[in-house]
């Protein structure tokens, strides 16, 4: 089981008087400790048109984080893939793959905010469909030689070479939890991560279709051969949290930053203001996150890993807009030091 944090928002909350830039260096001393604590990865996301200045520009975000770094893999959770015109990411994506010597996942979905798509002119009814062309462009501009595809969404020729090319395959990731997007990740993507919404069984229950599609439609090995993990395919999971000395610490640590996000989450995904989370609201958040002693916190990733098995690839969500650059970090170290060696 490995073991990765973010997500990298660079969110400023009202009570919080940094710069942008300030914020941006937060970031990247996060990612130098990510790596030096011998975690897995790092991980960015995106919304565009916000306030407090939720992180918009993903590629120079990851191109920097891998010139700070040597090791963990450097992803987006998530890039809304049908705001991008896609030559330009597939360009982007390989100059940060080729930056951080391949350490690249490209985490993409199909996005639901209708304020980002009415500003950038796409329609909303077109974004499955700009999706699943925006996956095939990107590989076929990672691949040897001109495109040879005829992009529907995007005006470039099959013709075309587009530079540079990565030295290896980058894997596209898969967003979303409802069954059509979790069966459209099994049959194109290379990988799947579960929202944080999902319970561990909502996740398990997932996974198992997954495989039950991937191996319907000959993309995996016949499981009885190879074992459940006899695939490619990679799955992650996505959970907010933070280490402290003790549950109460740990909850009053993160709790702030925590709940800021999830308010502006639920004003991004409805498109309409959110002054205050209900008292249900939060205590259903408290209880789905995984937060207390480094013991408490492992015994929390074990229930993910007894329903998932060894491959998967927690993204334990520890960054949280405001909670302070030095006590985040050392949320990382303990982390790193008192977490993943029990997984390894």
């Amino acid at each position: 089981m490995d073991i990765g944090t973010g997500l990298f928002t660079c969110q400023r909350r009202p009570d919080d008087d940094r710069s942008t830039s300030e914020l941006y260096d937060e970031m990247l001393t996060l990612g130098r400790a990510i790596d030096d604590a011998g975690l897995a990865s790092a991980w960015v996301s995106e919304h565009h048109f916000a306030e407090d200045g939720y992180l918009s520009a993903t590629m120079p975000s990851l191109g920097a984080l891998a010139a700070e770094t040597e090791n963990i893999e450097l992803g987006t959770c998530i890039a809304l893939a049908p705001l991008y015109d896609g030559v330009r990411l597939a360009e982007d994506a390989a100059t940060v793959d080729l930056l951080a010597d391949g350490r690249l996942t490209l985490g993409l979905a199909i996005g639901s905010n209708p304020k980002e798509f009415e500003q950038f002119g796409v329609p909303e009814d077109e974004r499955v469909e700009r999706l699943g062309d925006t996956t095939d462009l990107l590989r076929a501009a990672w691949s040897e030689g001109p495109l040879d595809y005829d992009a529907e969404f995007h005006d470039v020729t099959p013709d075309a070479t587009v530079t540079p090319k990565p030295d290896t395959e980058i894997p596209v990731m898969y967003g979303g939890s409802a069954k059509p997007a979790v069966r459209r990740a099994a049959r194109v993507a290379d990988a799947w991560c579960a929202p944080s919404a999902l319970s561990v069984g909502g996740v398990r229950k997932r996974v198992e279709d997954i495989r039950n599609v991937r191996e319907a439609e000959g993309l995996r090995e016949d499981a009885s051969e190879a074992g459940d993990a006899a695939d490619d395919f990679q799955i992650y999971a996505l959970q907010h949290g933070f280490v402290g000395d003790s549950k109460e610490e740990a909850w009053n640590a993160m709790k702030e930053g925590y709940l800021y996000i999830q308010r502006r989450y639920a004003e991004i995904f409805s498109g309409e203001p959110v002054e205050e989370l209900s008292d249900e609201r939060v205590a259903e958040l408290k209880d789905q996150a995984i937060f207390g002693t480094p013991e408490q916190v492992i015994e929390g990733l074990e229930e993910y890993r007894e329903a998932l098995g060894d491959d998967v690839h927690f993204i334990f969500r520890t960054y949280h807009p405001g909670v302070g650059t030095d006590r985040m970090v050392e949320c990382v170290e303990r982390l790193g030091d008192e977490v993943v060696p029990h997984f390894e």
